[in-house]
């Protein structure tokens, strides 16, 4: 068993954890697309994207490292890295993204966000399945590692549509908005704030 084997069912059964759609974020303070970011994704929009790997390459990870750099790389990005956090349960697997405390180390440490990309045409419930249970999966690593994480967030993007989740209080709250390529401002303050929450509670 592994991450994409579970259901929302079986993760109510088997580790508590019930889910709920709800809003997010009342409020998101837009910020700025960068020169650099700007530049990349003018870019990208003269290149082919025929699969989720060009748009990671093209879009998503631009984004990730303008967002990295803005933060003085407080975090670390993980692309296609297996998250394994208790093979027994089930909870393994490679992932899209992982965003995790950028502590130097050669492990992942610290895992704070879980980004899936969708495929395009793609059942979008399936990928909001697949992100939950890698947040399940980041939440139990952190634990075993004893690191104070009590909220995980997730994100599902086919780069035009971005869904986010976060997990806290054994639920998994689905944000019941979706935002839009042509919000990437929004977007991009979305991601802020969920950096900006972490940079307070970790140490």
């Amino acid at each position: 068993m592994s991450y994409s084997d579970f259901t929302l069912r079986d993760i109510k059964k088997q580790f508590g954890i019930s889910n709920k759609f709800k809003t997010l974020f009342d409020t998101v303070t837009p910020l700025e697309v960068s020169k650099d970011l700007e530049e990349a994704i003018k870019l990208s929009k003269t290149l082919p994207m025929k699969s989720e790997k060009a748009r990671s390459e093209l879009i998503v990870m631009p984004i990730l490292i303008d967002l990295m750099t803005r933060n003085e790389q407080f975090f670390t990005i993980y692309s296609g890295e297996v998250l394994n956090a208790d093979k027994e349960k089930g909870l393994i697997g490679a992932c899209d993204f992982i965003l995790a405390h950028n502590t130097r180390a050669y492990e992942i440490n610290t895992p704070i966000l879980i980004i899936v990309e969708q495929a395009k045409n793609h059942d979008t419930e399936i990928d909001i399945l697949q992100c939950a249970t890698q947040m399940v999966g980041a939440k139990y690593y952190n634990d075993k590692a004893k690191k104070n994480t009590d909220t995980i967030y997730g994100c599902v993007t086919t780069v035009n549509q971005w869904i986010f989740l976060k997990l806290q209080d054994n639920q998994i709250i689905i944000d019941n908005k979706t935002y839009y390529f042509n919000q990437m401002k929004k977007v991009l303050g979305i991601f802020q704030m969920i950096i900006d929450y972490y940079k307070k509670t970790l140490k």
